[in-house]
Order: C-alpha cells, then structure tokens, then sequence
C-alpha cells in the first residue's frame, strides 16, 4: 500500500480529556476519509497546552498528507488552536476580513465584540473553509484543516470540504465469523497473515448464546485479493471442525 494518502486527526481540548466531553467527531472524520480513499492513521487527543500542540501539528504535518484538528477556535481565553497554527507555520495572526463577512451572516454588527471577532483572527495566508451552521469559518493552511469541536458544526464543515481532498484507492473489507475462540484460530490466522502483507487482518472476539466466536475483519484494497484471503479464512475453519458466517464478497 505504498501509494496510500494518509491523515491524522488532532483532537484539541482539555474537556476531552478530563471525560467531561465526549468526542464523536473520530468515527464521522474517519468514516468521510474511507469514502475518498484515505487512510487515517492516527488520532492524538491534546490539552489546550501551546507546546503540545505546536509540536502535535509540526510532525504530523511532516509525516502524512493531511492533518485534521477539531477544537479550540471558539471565542473564550482557552481557544488557542488558532495562535498555535500561526505559531506552528511560523505566520502571524490577522484579523481575516473575509472571516469578519462570515460572522456578520449571524451576528449584529453592534454585537460583534472583541470576543467574537477572536474568531475571525487567524493565521495569515490561511483558506476558510465554509460553516454554514454557525458562519464562524474553520480554514486550511498548508495541509493542515482546522475545524470546530461542535459536531454538528464540524460535520458541516468537513462535508463542504470532503470532496476536494485528493484521495488514494479505496480501502475495502470482508468479515468472516467464525465460532471459535481467537485462541483456536491464533496460529493458522497469522500464517494467512504472513502470506498476505498487502492486506489487514484483525480478529475481534464476541460471545453469542454463550459460544465464543471471531469476527475476522479483512482490509485492503484489491477486491480479489480481499476474496481470496476470505476463502482461505473460511477453509481454516473448516479445518479446524467450527462453523462460518461470511459476507461473501468483499464490500
């Protein structure tokens, strides 16, 4: 897979780590990235701490083709993901008159206080990136996104820009149940697994009824392949006397 396209995701905000908020913007980023072919391969939850994120954004930026950070771009004190962009790109910060436009689509120009226009601060040479939730833009700048934490706010955003992100071969899969324990079958996967390294196997136990059983998930990115490997896994059960449910074909 080495003409994959990579991301990350930057999950930004210490309400996330302190449990008090729950983050479920990963799955609706991760599943829009598998749709375009792209594979996200690391996801980092950070404080609202400048180093941290500074250095989060400069080596993850470094290392794959898309960064993602969700988070901090409001208009309170502790919403620093914006000045550590601008520090991370080595840019100043400036008040975006194209971003004050956006914010005057929901706020009244007497209420557009210093506060608010926090949000229209970003940093220079940034692109916006369009939220017609709430009006406050995210924006891009070099390969890195930067969205809201609000998810009904990010997912706006990340829809608007889902379609122009340059995407690889996409990622397919194939399940196979097996009702046997991932003990049974621990040997004879990995030996499928050693033949096959263009592809993903993971095995994800579950009980059903009371009987152990093995969700075998298959990933890759050729369909026969992706066949092939699930024929084998079938044929491993059957060798080893344990009944099978499989999808069929890959999906």
């Amino acid at each position: 897979m080495s003409d994959e396209v990579t991301a990350v995701l930057i999950i930004i905000g210490n309400e996330v780590l302190s449990g008090r908020t729950q983050d479920t913007n990963l799955q609706y980023i991760a599943s829009g990235l598998v749709e375009r072919g792209i594979r996200l391969k690391e996801v980092r939850v950070v404080a609202d701490d400048e180093t941290a994120i500074v250095t989060a954004v400069n080596h993850l930026r470094a290392t794959h083709d898309y960064v993602f950070t969700t988070g901090g771009i409001g208009p309170t004190h502790d919403d620093i993901t914006s000045a550590c962009i601008a520090k991370a790109f080595g840019v100043p910060l400036r008040r975006d008159p194209r971003a004050v436009e956006c914010l005057l689509r929901q706020i009244k120009p007497e209420n557009l206080n210093e506060a608010r226009l926090r949000m229209a601060t970003l940093p220079e040479g940034a692109e916006l990136i369009d939220n017609p939730v709430s009006h406050a833009p995210g924006y891009r700048l070099g390969n890195v996104h930067v969205l809201a934490g609000v998810p009904r706010i990010m997912q706006a955003m990340f829809d608007g820009l889902k379609a122009g992100l340059r995407g690889g071969a996409r990622l397919l899969s194939l399940n196979v149940t097996i009702f046997g324990s991932e003990g049974l079958i621990a040997e004879a996967l990995a030996e499928i697994q050693r033949r096959r390294p263009d592809l993903e196997i993971g095995s994800y136990p579950f009980t059903r009824d009371g009987v152990y059983g093995t969700v075998i998930v298959i990933r890759g990115t050729d369909r026969t392949a992706l066949n092939e490997a699930g024929r084998e896994v079938e044929e491993m059960a059957g060798r080893l006397g344990v009944r099978v449910e499989g999808e069929g074909s890959a999906q």
